[in-house]
């Protein structure tokens, strides 16, 4: 399948609704569940500018029951435990089979605001909700470009709120924007999604993007602030870029999420340079070069980085209102790891000071 078409495919989580639906109501042998039907079962707001239809000619969206985020909740625990939905949750919760991702979630319509809605998972061993919207909300505070978030609570559980950036409010309704992942744009699929990397996509940003220089800048930036929260889970799906049929702009950073971790040496799900991976402020200086971007102005954005996130952890952690049990499992684990500073060399000694001095900060 074309990439700018599995783009727009439902991920894990968008399969699992459609899987409990086909299965659960009309007993489908699941090997007969082709990539097609997939596509054909989805919602129709998907992320992106494209839909799927059975007519060439005939455009029927597929529309959404408009639920609270307690009943879709409910949907998503009842899909987590394999139960089947009532008619309503499940036009409800398959709203958000046009998302990717393996986490519980839905679209929701907010007035003049498009948003997805991320829940809390049955399986989740800490506030998975929380870590994103410290991640998150802290990536804007360093000055990269973001998808807004906020929390609620729902039934006694986090919900995080994201902005979608792929629609526009037009006099005449909702405008469409035409996006593309960063894995279609290297010309990679799922197979080979392991060979996506840092290195190759600042070669494509300097040849098709608009603002190539600033857009380096900004990529840099992220691929920074990943290392420094520990997440590690950016694949080349969570990188995309708007196309307007003649060049292409990153879109907001998204999914940035710390994940769980039992050591300290990481590495990070795309090549930063060559073959090293490794979740490390040195791989980011080596590569820094790829980016247009000398080694002063390498130090001065990590620095700047690191300061910011000293400055506003504490007040950011009250805002999520984070147990002191998460709190101190983020700070020095997930975020700001000592494995960040592995390998650093003499010439970066004034980094590797500010750096532990931000990480002591976190976990005073």
């Amino acid at each position: 399948m074309a990439g700018s078409l599995r783009d727009g495919s439902p991920d894990a989580w968008g399969r699992r609704v459609i899987l409990n639906r086909l299965m659960g109501a009309k007993a489908t042998d699941s090997a007969e569940i082709t990539e097609l039907i997939y596509l054909l079962e989805s919602g129709s707001d998907r992320i992106g500018a494209l839909d799927f239809q059975q007519s060439a000619t005939n455009y029927v969206p597929r529309l959404k029951a408009e639920a609270s985020y307690e009943e879709l909740l409910e949907a998503a625990e009842r899909i987590e435990k394999g139960a089947s939905l009532t008619p309503a949750l499940d036009q409800a919760i398959n709203h958000g089979t046009s998302i990717g991702g393996a986490r519980p979630k839905a679209l929701i319509d907010h007035g003049d605001r498009k948003l997805i809605a991320k829940f809390s998972s049955s399986a989740d061993l800490y506030s998975v909700v929380k870590a994103e919207f410290l991640a998150m909300t802290l990536a804007a505070c360093c000055g990269l470009d973001v998808a807004p978030v906020s929390m609620i609570t729902a039934a006694g559980k986090d919900v995080l709120l994201i902005e979608r950036f792929d629609r526009v409010k037009a006099e005449n309704g909702w405008r469409r924007t035409a996006m593309v992942s960063a894995l279609t744009m290297l010309g990679l699929d799922e197979m080979m999604a392991r060979y996506a990397s840092y290195q190759d996509l600042a070669e494509l940003i300097r040849h098709r993007f608009a603002k190539p220089k600033a857009t380096l800048r900004e990529l840099f930036g992220r691929i920074v602030f990943n290392i420094l929260c520990g997440n590690t889970d950016d694949h080349a799906r969570n990188h995309a870029a708007f196309w307007d049929g003649r060049t292409l702009t990153l879109t907001p950073a998204y999914d940035i999420c710390p994940q769980g971790r039992t050591g300290n040496e990481a590495t990070q799900a795309m090549l930063i340079k060559g073959d090293d991976r490794r979740s490390t402020l040195q791989s980011c200086l080596d590569a820094a070069p790829d980016f247009l971007i000398n080694d002063k102005d390498a130090t001065g954005i990590i620095g700047a980085q690191l300061k910011t996130i000293a400055a506003e952890w504490s007040g950011i952690c009250e805002q999520a209102e984070l147990t002191e049990t998460d709190r101190r499992l983020f700070a020095g684990r997930q975020f700001l790891n000592s494995y960040c500073i592995d390998g650093l060399g003499a010439e970066h000694g004034g980094l590797r000071e500010l750096f532990l001095g931000a990480r002591a900060d976190l976990m005073h």
